[in-house]
């Protein structure tokens, strides 16, 4: 690399970031998106610096590349980078990508309001609302999602004992209720829950090692994000949640996956019907609209089809040049 060029749209889904590279995305070799994701990894995560990390990017920062489908009924393959790394599903990336793709003519849907998307884990089809020439609202169909692990334990400080459980749904959250330690988020500046999320998950990972493995692809592992939750801002809202991921970001975004696995949580304890809408706010109070489609079953364990409905606003374009004559190429973090 000597130079590169990267086009990019610039959008937020219900206030997190969304930058999709229109052009400039690596050829990758694999059969699918998640041995594309692997290669990706291995030779080119320094484009996921480059253009996530500062000086190009910030803190909060996620985008995604569009690639062709695998399965010529599909309308399009994607790959999710952000600070956090290379994750194999997004759900506020996916709404966001849905909208820069439709508006901008980047994709030409085989039908007309309907998207199906191949991700790192599995297919996702998208429906999706035009009014006018904008991209009104974007409703996904996660992958299967499940509760992985129920009241477990981790010791935070200042906080003390907490217990949480592990649920998946495109990504493993630890989930963090309202308890005896932890009044919930509603509670907490978003500074204390990122402090207490970067020594909360790096404990668990070490107190459950190989623990939480997806059955169906082995590169898919370990706690990565925190779900903290707690009273919504609206009371006609279900909950509220502040979402961590990477090494010190709270999703704007009531997060699609985070929801996902919040769905999956609650529908195992009974706590949630199938059919029955769940309005997720994220810490700022932006919401999605969550629903478990339907109950499936993922290697014998209970699992759901949960569905995510939000919305997302194209706000830049921009062309951004990574040359390796700049110290910084490759980005940075201050803390």
């Amino acid at each position: 690399m000597s130079s590169t060029k990267f086009v990019c749209i610039d959008a937020h889904t219900c206030g997190n970031p969304v930058r999709v590279i229109k052009s400039g995305g690596p050829k990758l070799i694999g059969n699918n998106m998640s041995q594309k994701r692997q290669h990706f990894l291995k030779e080119f995560d320094w484009i996921r610096k480059g253009l996530m990390f500062e000086p190009r990017g910030h803190d909060m920062m996620s985008g995604s590349i569009l690639y062709p489908p695998h399965n010529p009924e599909n309308d399009f393959s994607i790959l999710f980078i952000e600070t956090s790394g290379c994750l194999p599903m997004c759900g506020h990336g996916t709404i966001g990508t849905t909208t820069i793709a439709i508006e901008e003519g980047l994709v030409q849907p085989k039908t007309p309001g309907k998207i199906k998307m191949e991700a790192p884990a599995g297919l996702v089809e998208i429906d999706y609302k035009m009014k006018d020439d904008k991209v009104e609202w974007v409703k996904l169909t996660n992958v299967k999602s499940y509760l992985a692990s129920t009241d477990l334990t981790i010791y935070c400080p200042e906080l003390g004992e907490i217990v949480f459980d592990v649920a998946y749904g495109g990504n493993f959250y630890a989930i963090i209720d309202p308890q005896k330690n932890f009044s919930g988020v509603h509670n907490f500046t978003a500074s204390q829950i990122i402090s207490y999320s970067q020594v909360v998950r790096e404990r668990i990972n070490t107190k459950y090692p190989n623990c939480f493995i997806h059955p169906e692809n082995i590169t898919i592992k370990d706690v990565t994000h925190i779900l903290w939750t707690g009273n919504p801002i609206d009371e006609n809202s279900n909950g509220r949640n502040a979402v961590f991921y990477g090494d010190k970001a709270i999703d704007r975004s009531p997060c699609g996956t985070g929801t996902s696995a919040r769905l999956a949580q609650l529908h195992a304890k009974g706590l949630l019907g199938v059919n029955e809408p769940y309005v997720h706010e994220s810490f700022i109070g932006s919401k999605f609209i969550g629903c478990v489609e339907e109950e499936t079953n993922l290697d014998g364990k209970l699992a759901i089809i949960p569905s995510i409905q939000g919305w997302a606003k194209i706000y830049g374009y921009n062309t951004i040049t990574i040359d390796e004559d700049d110290p910084y190429a490759f980005g940075f973090q201050v803390i």
